[in-house]
């Protein structure tokens, strides 16, 4: 009986009106009565997953259904300067698509001027990631790790606190926007939102997945797309030697991720053996939220998918290039973080010739996806 009626009255509401307007008027004066009777109108164009072989079902927020008018919203506002104070940065300025969403630093630096602790993590299959950001237990959500950038202001990334009104009036006054934010929030009576705004750029981050890489062409059966050289490199990456994927396993070469199937969700942070110099003032990783000398210096292995194009490396961006990361790990860390008693078991000397440390490089650089860093689909739009 309730189907019936929210048709008949849809069918009275949108029936014998002329003008474009009217009709527009008492679609959305539908929409209102469907919610009212207790409907689930559609928000959007349900995007479809084009996932590549091997890689589970990303798992969504129940609360943020991706479609795809907001994976198109947020792409428009993760390179839009205008999500900044003085309109001079984006997301897009420390995350390139050029550099697999990362800004080639060794720590940010912010719309002010201001250098941020941390280096840039990239953005390749973030939607698989259990938690957000180098160190903190709490962040789960991108929704949530999106607010930080634009309103944080220790450090000072892009500007906006206490400037909700400022943004939303900046946005509300491009035609463009309006229709974009009508368009993937159908539903709601005033789309403009903070909450509308981190929701579509948390779709459009969870739609960068990278699976196409010389070493995926390789394990689905393409011989000849790995060099021998990058063979041996992967050979010591996965064996016992080398132990590296105890850290860096999995399709996602990193140890924790979230997907449909994912029953516990495990959370690991690991101390790498850098200097305890490293783990200066606001460099504390885990300890920062634990307060536990045991965490000092214990932080998210990252995932390696185009790890060749996130130079440098480690949360401060320490090391400058993937042969310098390889002796870090060989020589069983960096000056006392050889001998720091929270250091990572799986962080100790193993010896390796030059040659096969180049064997290494390489292995690690087939982990590129070209294709992925070129999409058109996640370039600037502006």
């Amino acid at each position: 009986m309730k189907k019936f009626i929210i048709f008949s009255l849809s069918l009275f509401i949108i029936s014998n009106c002329e003008p474009l307007g009217i009709v527009e008027e008492k679609k959305d004066n539908t929409q209102s009565l469907l919610l009212l009777l207790g409907a689930n109108p559609q928000e959007g164009t349900p995007y479809v997953w084009d996932l590549p072989s091997g890689f589970p079902q990303p798992r969504i927020p129940n609360d943020n259904s991706i479609t795809v008018e907001k994976v198109d919203l947020g792409h428009f506002l993760f390179f839009d300067t205008r999500l900044s104070e003085n309109e001079t940065q984006s997301c897009g300025s420390c995350h390139k698509p050029s550099k697999a969403f990362t800004d080639g630093l060794a720590v940010s630096i912010g719309s002010t001027g201001q250098n941020h602790p941390r280096n840039a993590q990239h953005l390749s299959n973030v939607v698989y990631n259990v938690r957000q950001t180098w160190a903190n237990p709490l962040l789960k959500k991108l929704e949530d790790q999106a607010r930080v950038p634009i309103f944080g202001d220790n450090p000072v990334e892009l500007g906006m606190k206490d400037r909700e009104s400022q943004l939303l009036q900046r946005l509300k006054d491009d035609t463009e926007y309006v229709s974009k934010f009508k368009a993937a929030f159908p539903n709601d009576q005033e789309p403009f939102s903070i909450l509308n705004i981190t929701k579509a750029l948390a779709s459009f981050q969870r739609t960068l997945i990278s699976g196409n890489s010389a070493y995926d062409r390789f394990q689905a059966g393409d011989t000849s797309a790995l060099s021998a050289s990058a063979i041996r490199g992967k050979n010591l990456f996965f064996g016992e030697r080398g132990e590296c994927f105890h850290c860096h396993g999995g399709f996602n070469f990193t140890d924790t991720i979230l997907h449909t199937g994912t029953v516990f969700e495990e959370i690991t942070f690991h101390n790498n053996g850098l200097d305890s110099s490293r783990y200066a003032g606001v460099n504390g990783g885990l300890y920062e939220f634990t307060l536990n000398e045991a965490d000092r210096g214990k932080f998210r292995a990252p995932s390696l998918r185009n790890v060749e194009l996130t130079a440098p490396y480690m949360h401060d961006g320490s090391i400058p290039d993937l042969l310098s990361v390889i002796n870090h790990y060989s020589n069983g860390g960096t000056g006392d973080g050889t001998t720091n008693p929270n250091r990572d078991v799986f962080v100790r000397n193993f010896s390796l010739s030059e040659s096969e440390k180049q064997d290494l490089v390489e292995f690690l650089k087939s982990l590129t996806d070209t294709e992925f860093v070129n999409d058109p689909k996640h370039q600037d739009p502006f």
